[in-house]
């Protein structure tokens, strides 16, 4: 049994992917956010028998100490944890500075002392900008359209300076917009859904013309794994993406007409992006993580959505989301 610690393990990713390394039958520590109510997030949701085969780890990715002593002994460590929120980079960008790139650091030089056999970072389409070229590949450039990529560009090249000058086995993993149940509703799914589940019939969004590549959290966390499980990948950067694409607009649609076609879409103007920060296109291609791994993704948007549909109309969890709040 393998020992994994993953990072970031209260958040909406994390906590799919300690599920999916349980359910492969790895040793899971989860790092969770210290905070003062011991709540570990998402985890507290997860039944109690899968919770005691779980250990816990409070700490803060920014602390360089704590995140050494979460490592040891660990032989893959997921490091998903970061700052994501796009409009609050805005304002906060020292944060993200903070959370994103010293954060990864501290993984990274915990990962050399440690010796730790094997290191996922986790990226984000995020980094590529508006696509130039489609399908985006893994050697498009990048472009820091918003303070939030363009620390995860510089977390990128951090993970990529230490496997090269310390041949640590190190993969960067870039997920497409991964989305599903229990995901903040700081991203456009869950803030149509939770407005339309709540009887809203005016749904507030920001700009409907980009186009995103949405991927089932179930297949982003089982590319995690293979990613992980196949060699051939250190020293490689790698998409996980359905190569296929949508824009905002048609994807709202498409949900209004499913669980409430009385609805119509207003647009919002606090929830624009800036014209030169706003990323118009994204459409990854999935030909490396094919080739490299034994990776194929298992949910098409149709499937996806109505998993995640089906999670939000439970009350117990849709009364966690506040749908009349522009979330950032």
């Amino acid at each position: 049994m393998k020992k994994a610690l993953v990072t970031g393990a209260d958040g909406f990713i994390g906590s799919h992917l300690v599920e999916y390394l349980l359910d492969k039958g790895y040793q899971v520590r989860a790092f969770v956010l210290y905070n003062s109510f011991n709540s570990y997030g998402w985890i507290d949701s997860f039944p109690k028998e899968k919770q005691e085969r779980i250990e816990i780890f409070s700490g803060d990715v920014r602390d360089p100490n704590g995140m050494r002593v979460a490592m040891e002994g660990m032989d893959v460590v997921f490091h998903l944890a970061a700052l994501i929120a796009i409009p609050y980079s805005y304002h906060s960008p020292d944060n993200y500075v903070d959370t994103n790139v010293k954060g990864t650091l501290n993984v990274l030089q915990a990962a050399r002392l440690l010796e730790t056999p094997r290191i996922l970072i986790t990226s984000t389409s995020e980094v590529y900008g508006t696509a130039q070229y489609i399908p985006i590949d893994e050697k498009h450039p990048y472009q820091g359209q918003s303070p939030y990529s363009a620390t995860k560009i510089g977390a990128d090249r951090m993970a990529e300076a230490f496997y090269r000058s310390f041949d640590l086995p190190i993969s960067i993993v870039r997920p497409f917009n991964t989305y599903g149940p229990r995901q903040s509703a700081r991203a456009v799914i869950p803030t149509i859904i939770t407005q339309l589940l709540n009887g809203v019939t005016e749904i507030k969004l920001g700009d409907l013309k980009p186009t995103r590549d949405f991927v089932y959290v179930k297949d982003t966390v089982a590319g995690f794994e293979s990613i992980a499980r196949h060699d051939n990948t250190i020293g490689e950067e790698i998409n996980i993406a359905t190569q296929s694409e949508i824009s905002i607009g048609e994807l709202a649609q498409t949900m209004i007409d499913t669980i409430n076609p009385k609805a119509q879409i207003v647009q919002d103007p606090q929830r624009m992006r800036p014209s030169k920060s706003e990323v118009f296109r994204l459409y990854g291609s999935n030909e490396k993580i094919k080739r490299l791994t034994d990776w194929r993704p298992q949910y098409d948007l149709v499937a996806g959505i109505k998993d995640t549909v089906d999670w939000f109309a439970v009350k117990d969890n849709l009364k966690q989301y506040k749908h009349g709040i522009y979330n950032v």
